[in-house]
């Protein structure tokens, strides 16, 4: 008997049957993202070819579609062609080129198949071209005509549809909590230790990655037991708890807005003074830096890391921390959208030096690290996993450079591409958050009288 023919991937059928309709809405969303500072400044590429070196796609890999500025030259040519008398009148002459199938289908396997946003080739672009944004903004095109490739859109609307990205309902996410809370007073010897959810009037509240209730819930627990040690006030949502936001990535700037919209709500409807965002770079980036675009207004409260809370408790003496308790070398992993792009650098530092005996830095590290590879959507796109692990190689040589044991990621994006880096080459580490680190090594205060 013959095999059966596999079936047809439907986003394929799309691509390969684009109408002009659907063109119009891609090049009518390119022309409002882009104005003319944007499109001026694209012009100014001078082909120095820094931004190859500066690649993870491309310094593992080395192919020419995966240099940033060949991927910021395919939207330029179709923004010569389509917005300027030149590209109209002399395409072949100026490099434009018609937005159409095939072009389209460029579009897709290099914005979306070959750049996990990590902003490292803007970092180092001698003209100061903003090439992760222009890469973005025409994600966002595609996304108007609704080709964002599946498993990614599937994650944005899950989000979207059920409140947080792994579709975890409200009675899991609360039963979730009351074991978590049983573990913190044994962990504690503390009968009366509480994770507070719905509390009015707290000073703190803590957002997290809902692969944290679903696949780590001892991420949970240890924020929980850092908060206890320093006295804090603080609480979940039970509604709105989800820092991540993978309409960053799609580009979708509607449902991203809505995502961290979310989170402010669920702040001000509980009268917490400082919205606080859990070990996620993406939701950081996201709700620190973009939201208040998206959302066109300024927030008149603080936003922070978690990690900034932490390393103001060492600093003013609310936590104290025994390094002995982590004798393992610990290295650190520098999330994109934390670092690079967030301005979060120096807090994880502190707080992993004053809790292991043995820490290790990555080279190059701080805003100069290398993307893991787990970005821009990488780890929802099943299409091109392939070639995320095979750029990934750069991170695992840096990895196994340092000789460290447990590597640290204030991410767990980061955190699910570390682990799958550390099968694909056999790393022998154990992959950790800062805040795992830190509850490791709290010293507890004594108990109440």
């Amino acid at each position: 008997m013959a095999n059966a023919t596999p079936p047809r991937d439907p986003y394929e059928d799309k691509l390969d049957n684009l109408t002009d309709a659907d063109i119009a809405v891609i090049l009518a969303e390119l022309r409002r993202r882009l104005k003319a500072p944007e499109i001026a400044a694209a012009h100014t590429c001078i082909r120095c070819g820094l931004c190859a070196d500066a690649c993870h796609y491309y310094l593992t890999n080395g192919e020419l579609e995966d240099v940033p500025a060949h991927k910021l030259n395919l939207v330029l040519a179709v923004i010569k062609h389509h917005f300027t008398p030149g590209g109209r009148l002399a395409g072949g002459w100026v490099g434009a080129r018609k937005l159409d199938r095939a072009m389209v289908r460029e579009w897709v396997d290099a914005l979306f198949g070959r750049c996990s946003g990590c902003g490292r080739c803007t970092m180092n672009c001698t003209s100061g071209i903003n090439i992760h944004g222009l890469i973005r903004a025409a994600r966002g095109a595609l996304a108007a005509a609704g080709l964002v490739p599946p498993e990614l859109q599937s994650t944005v609307m899950m989000a979207v549809e059920r409140g947080n990205n792994m579709g975890i309902p409200r009675d899991e996410w609360l039963e979730t909590l009351a074991w978590i809370e049983e573990e913190l007073r044994t962990e504690t010897g503390d009968p009366e230790a509480r994770i507070p959810v719905d509390a009015k009037g707290a000073r703190l509240l803590y957002t997290v990655n809902p692969r944290e209730p679903k696949f780590f819930p001892l991420s949970l627990l240890a924020a929980a037991k850092m908060f206890y040690a320093a006295g804090e006030s603080w609480t979940f949502s039970s509604d709105h708890y989800d820092v991540t936001n993978y309409g960053l990535y799609s580009g979708d700037d509607a449902h991203a807005g809505l995502m961290s919209d979310r989170l402010v709500k669920a702040k001000e409807d509980l009268g917490a003074e400082v919205l606080v965002l859990g070990e996620c770079g993406h939701g950081f980036g996201s709700t620190r830096w973009e939201a208040p675009q998206w959302l066109n207004k300024r927030f008149p409260f603080p936003v922070k890391s978690v990690l900034e809370v932490a390393a103001d408790y060492l600093r003013q003496g609310r936590i104290r921390l025994d390094p002995s308790k982590n004798r393992k070398p610990v290295t650190l992993h520098d999330p994109c959208n934390l670092v690079r792009l967030g301005g979060v650098v120096e807090e994880q530092r502190l707080l992993l030096t004053s809790a292991v005996e043995d820490f290790r830095e990555m080279t190059p590290n701080r805003q100069k690290n290398y993307c893991c590879g787990g970005g821009g959507g990488q780890l929802a796109m099943t299409r091109f996993a392939k070639r995320r692990l095979s750029a990934g190689r750069l991170k695992a040589d840096q990895i196994r450079a340092t000789g460290a044991k447990i590597v640290v990621a204030p991410c767990h994006n980061c955190i699910d591409q570390l682990i799958e880096l550390n099968k694909e080459y056999k790393l022998g580490t154990e992959v950790k958050t800062v805040i795992e680190v830190v509850a490791d090594a709290i010293v507890l205060p004594p108990r109440p009288a």
